[in-house]
């Protein structure tokens, strides 16, 4: 073991330095250098774990990691003084002398390699490693950042912090995730840094020799990932820290909240409001103000005398409501969680066995120490106080942990899974641990019912427990934006499940921004406004007649579009791959997509391009990456790798289809749990590739899904053999649909004469297939209901969703 005397002899650069024994295992090699052990897992094949430690006492505990090593084959050779590990996909050189490594894809090629000089060293308890840059390196990713697409030449850290109204540069935020990919000469990479105390990174800010990572204390163990793609990069990383669980199908809906509706007829005026006004929306949410004085699990007597009637009433009316909770319970004897919290021995603690006192909304209040399996269960006892009352939405708040002052002791103790643990290395996974504690619970407390949960604060693998959303934003063009990056972000760091305060949560949105907002947010995964009190009213008929309309037209868009959107959250949730897709996804080595112009834009799912503009705006220039596109609204077609000025007056938004998608839909409905369409729709786009479209749907609310209860269908379409193949249903679901009715969308001149369905000829004068253009402008005036899309319709073109195999041929 080092001995006190070496870790400590000075506060310069201790490097590892060169090894002096190793050792193979079972899952790789472990070692020892001059001045740190060190263990290299081979996790999967295109998946290795460094581990470093100044003592022999590795710390393996991880909230955010789930996977272990699943005993991949590898091949070690040790010569010409370095050593290699070697998978069929991922090839590892460790340097001896000094420790350092070197990752190489199957060809030789060096995707990543530590500074020589520098590699892991630490500087008193700051452990760091430095890697080279290499030529022509990108950096994307690490969540919840400010800053560009491309943060190469940036530098941030991880440190959970509440921070109302951000300036669009700050730093830290709420969140954090340190996962980045790494992007060179057609090569790409991820890294995921494995320790919970303050992390820094170094994309090559002030310097322009190394990227670097650090922790504030404790090991330097990372996860290298490398894949032939990005998409595979994240599905790796999501391996290892989890995958979102499917959503409750309502929670993908429009969800009204303010800070704060109140009383109780104020909640359902609101509600009868959307009815009335046939503008779709799925979930009331209840702000701080439900509660008798901000104390968590109680309602407010006075303004919600009976909350069980007025959550029956909002069912009857297809709502769903969400309430908040925030961790800090009040100090006061007779307030129940208070009495039970104390007795049970569940609040935080300072290393002399005091409870930690912070002051925020209830006034002075004790924390649950939600590290602790014992609180957890303790706070689902609670949580009955809600669930009781069929509430499965519940909002994490407050949870960096937030307090007035803003500045959490470092001293304080935790129980860390019975390994204590202080502030500094217990913060950044609280708000995780929080949203944790109330998922399972809710779920536990409603058996098979699926639970929507969000949170402000998490750390990687907050996937698993709830959904993340941007906290307090700033009613401008500059957040708007910003939330677009954001999110984008978020999904490149494995949180598939994310959105931003549509309108702005401080500050009071005009009219042309809301508009705009809520275009925007109607292709965001999580869709909700939400505003601040003592701001102006900030619903969608709050700002005239034409908002009114625009803000409907795209709502109802988003609930026409549901089955395309869920069956992107079935792909999230099998492969962790993001509902908000950013371009560096698919064209991650096309310079133009970096650029400050195209930066914010994105796919929506696989297929639709989102290109965000400010309020303002009248004219925009939008980059189409390679390959061939469709305007939504239109169908103007564009050929790729060109820069184009489109039209984007208020009431449009730029939103384009690739070429060769297909994409299903339904008809308008007002809420998604009771869902009455009975006939689905593809929208089939002309194109040269081959596309494979994986529809699914289930039940929407239950678990039945994960034995069998499901129904899912690849959808096949094959331009060469002028085909669309819909390959036989999988699962056990019947689907609510009863129909299938074709739209085709640049297609002309290329169907003539006849169709083949499931083999047999049909001229198409008799079968009465006409293809007419159905021409619409998009119209924000109350007199058009919806947006309409140009689409070559085949009224007679409908088949039965039960059909074994459907093949179409031209």
């Amino acid at each position: 073991m080092i001995s006190s005397q070496t870790i400590n002899k000075s506060n310069l650069n201790l490097h590892c330095g060169k090894i002096e024994a190793y050792k193979r295992n079972a899952y790789g090699i472990s070692g020892k250098t001059e001045n740190a052990f060190f263990r290299i897992s081979v996790v999967q094949k295109g998946i290795f774990k460094i581990h470093l430690s100044l003592t022999e006492e590795f710390d393996e505990h991880s909230y955010a990691v789930i996977s272990k090593p699943v005993g991949i084959d590898f091949s070690i050779l040790d010569a010409n003084g370095h050593l290699e590990l070697k998978t069929e996909a991922l090839t590892l050189e460790i340097k001896k002398d000094p420790f350092t490594t070197i990752f190489k894809d199957h060809d030789g090629n060096i995707i990543n390699e530590d500074d020589h000089a520098l590699g892991t060293s630490w500087l008193g308890e700051q452990v760091t490693t430095y890697k080279k840059l290499q030529e022509g390196e990108r950096f994307i990713g690490l969540g919840e950042k400010t800053g560009p697409l491309d943060r190469k030449g940036t530098g941030y850290q991880n440190w959970n912090t509440d921070h109302f109204g951000y300036p669009p540069d700050s730093d830290p935020l709420y969140c954090t995730t340190p996962f980045y990919i790494g992007i060179h000469q057609g090569l790409s990479y991820g890294i995921y840094l494995d320790n919970s105390h303050k992390t820094h990174f170094n994309f090559g800010a002030s310097n322009r020799r190394f990227s670097s990572f650090s922790a504030d204390q404790g090991d330097m163990a990372y996860y290298f990932i490398h894949e032939e793609s990005i998409e595979e990069i994240i599905s790796s990383y999501t391996d290892l820290t989890g995958r979102m669980e499917l959503p409750p199908i309502w929670s993908l809906g429009y969800q009204q909240c303010r800070y704060s509706y109140k009383p109780d007829k104020e909640v359902l005026s609101i509600a009868k409001f959307f009815r009335e006004k046939e503008i779709p929306a799925d979930v009331i949410v209840l702000d701080i103000h439900h509660m008798e004085q901000y104390k968590i699990f109680t309602w407010d007597g006075k303004d919600f005398p009976n909350p069980k009637q007025m959550i029956d009433k909002l069912e009857e009316m297809g709502f769903k409501v969400v309430v908040i909770c925030d961790p800090g319970i009040k100090i006061e004897e007779g307030y129940d969680a208070y009495d039970s919290g104390t007795k049970e021995d569940v609040f935080i603690k300072y290393p002399d066995g005091e409870y930690y006192e912070g002051e925020v909304w209830p006034g002075w209040c004790h924390f649950p120490d939600f590290t602790k399996p014992t609180v957890r269960t303790w706070w689902q006892d609670k949580l009955k106080a809600y669930t009781d009352l069929g509430i499965l939405g519940l909002w994490n708040d407050m949870n960096e942990i937030a307090t007035w002052g803003q500045y959490l002791p470092d001293l304080m103790e935790f129980d860390y899974e019975g390994d204590k643990a202080s502030t500094r290395k217990a913060r950044n996974v609280y708000g995780m641990q929080m949203a944790r504690s109330t998922y399972e619970g809710a779920k536990q407390n409603s058996p098979n019912k699926r639970v929507f949960n969000l949170t402000r604060a998490g750390f990687s693998g907050i996937q698993r427990y709830a959904a993340v959303w941007t906290g307090d934003n700033v009613a401008d063009d500059e957040h708007m934006l910003l939330g677009v990056r954001l999110v984008n972000s978020l999904g490149l760091a494995g949180v598939a499940f994310s959105g931003y305060d549509i309108g702005g949560f401080a500050g009071d949105a005009d009219s042309q921004l809301f508009a705009r907002w809520i275009s925007i947010g109607a292709f965001a995964p999580f869709f909700r406004g939400h505003s601040m009190i003592n701001s102006r009213d900030s619903e969608p008929w709050a700002y005239g007649e034409e908002v009114e309309e625009i803000s409907r037209n795209y709502i109802n868009l988003r609930y026409k579009m549901m089955p395309y959107i869920y069956s992107a959250f079935y792909k999230a949730h099998e492969k962790g791959i993001p509902v908000a897709r950013s371009l560096a996804i698919y064209h991650p080595h096309d310079e133009k997509i970096y650029h400050s112009l195209y930066e914010n834009q994105y796919f929506f799912g696989p297929d639709i391009m989102v290109a965000p503009v400010a309020s303002k705006v009248n004219l925009a220039k939008v980059y189409f990456p390679e390959g061939e596109w469709y305007d939504l609204f239109d169908d103007t077609f564009y050929r790729g790798n060109q820069e184009v000025i489109v039209e984007c007056p208020i009431e449009r938004l730029p939103v384009f289809v690739r070429a060769s998608a297909i994409i299903p839909m339904q008809d308008k409905l007002e809420n998604l749990s009771q869902n009455q369409n009975d006939c689905l729709h593809l929208h089939i786009y002309g194109g040269q590739e081959e596309n494979r479209y994986e529809y699914y749907e289930d039940d929407g609310e239950s678990f039945n899904h994960v034995s069998g209860e499901f129904y899912k269908r690849t959808i096949e379409f094959i331009p060469e053999k002028r085909q669309l193949l819909l390959h036989a249903k999988e699962g056990d679901y019947n689907s609510q649909y009863q129909k299938i009715q074709l739209f085709f969308h640049g297609f002309e001149g290329k169907i003539n004469g006849k169709i083949q369905v499931n083999q047999q000829t049909i001229p198409l004068e008799k079968a009465d297939f006409n293809f007419v253009d159905q021409i619409s402008n998009f119209d924000p005036l109350p007199e058009n209901e919806r947006i309409n899309l140009k689409v070559h319709d085949l009224p007679n073109a409908i088949f039965n969703m039960d059909d074994d195999k459907i093949e179409i041929k031209w």
